[in-house]
């Protein structure tokens, strides 16, 4: 993969860690810019727009997770990666991350030589997802998904999904009436290199709902989740 043009922000507030981040994206051809906390990390992102996030969990002024939680909320960055890398190891820690639009999850001391393999997996998913496809736009019913441009309109209005949200509704509607469980959905979004919990594909399952209807994706008992175009 070509880093050309791939612009990184490295958000920590120890400096060492920053400096060591910085001099490894570099040295692979990225941009990188930082931020030591998470306040400016959302001002910085705002108007930096990078591909690529790179958090720290605990920090002062504004945690990782409030931070990662405002920048999916702007639209010019729903398809930005983040990635979080932190020193905690809690189960909760790692749900929030997930549940507040996180791609991927590190634990702390980091290895450069993996952290550059799970970002160069993240952005070879990227551009597999980009290539040519027999359908990249889903019409049913009063939804028009279209993945070229990664929007989704509900009877005329554009409602703005974070980039999972959208490719797991993509992806269910791309195949209707099967039924999918966790692990596949996890494996098909997420991708085998990521751990994600199972309960993330809950989490994000209930967040299309309440923005495009319950009726579309039906809950199957003790198995998982399908797309049902008729209604």
């Amino acid at each position: 993969m070509n880093p050309s043009g791939r612009k990184v922000l490295v958000v920590d507030d120890e400096p060492d860690i920053i400096e060591m981040l910085t001099y490894n994206l570099e040295k692979e051809g990225y941009e990188v810019r930082s931020a030591g906390n998470g306040r400016k990390a959302v001002q910085m992102a705002q108007s930096y727009v990078p591909d690529l996030i790179l958090m720290d969990i605990m920090m002062p002024i504004m945690d990782g997770v409030e931070a990662c939680r405002q920048i999916r909320e702007m639209p010019e960055l729903k398809e930005a990666f983040i990635i979080f890398l932190t020193a905690r190891t809690e189960e909760y820690s790692e749900v929030a991350a997930f549940d507040n639009g996180a791609d991927d999850y590190l634990n702390k001391p980091i290895k450069p030589r993996a952290l550059m393999s799970r970002i160069n997996a993240l952005f070879r998913r990227e551009q597999q997802k980009a290539l040519p496809d027999e359908h990249t736009t889903i019409s049913v019913a009063d939804l028009v998904i279209d993945r070229t441009s990664y929007t989704l309109v509900k009877a005329g209005q554009t409602i703005d999904l974070p980039k999972k949200e959208f490719e797991l509704l993509f992806f269910l509607a791309s195949n209707p009436d099967k039924v999918y469980n966790r692990d596949e959905l996890l494996q098909n979004i997420w991708g085998a290199d990521v751990y994600v919990l199972a309960r993330t594909v809950d989490v994000h399952i209930r967040r299309i709902r309440e923005k495009i209807g319950e009726h579309f994706i039906k809950t199957i008992k003790g198995v998982g989740y399908k797309f049902e175009p008729q209604n």
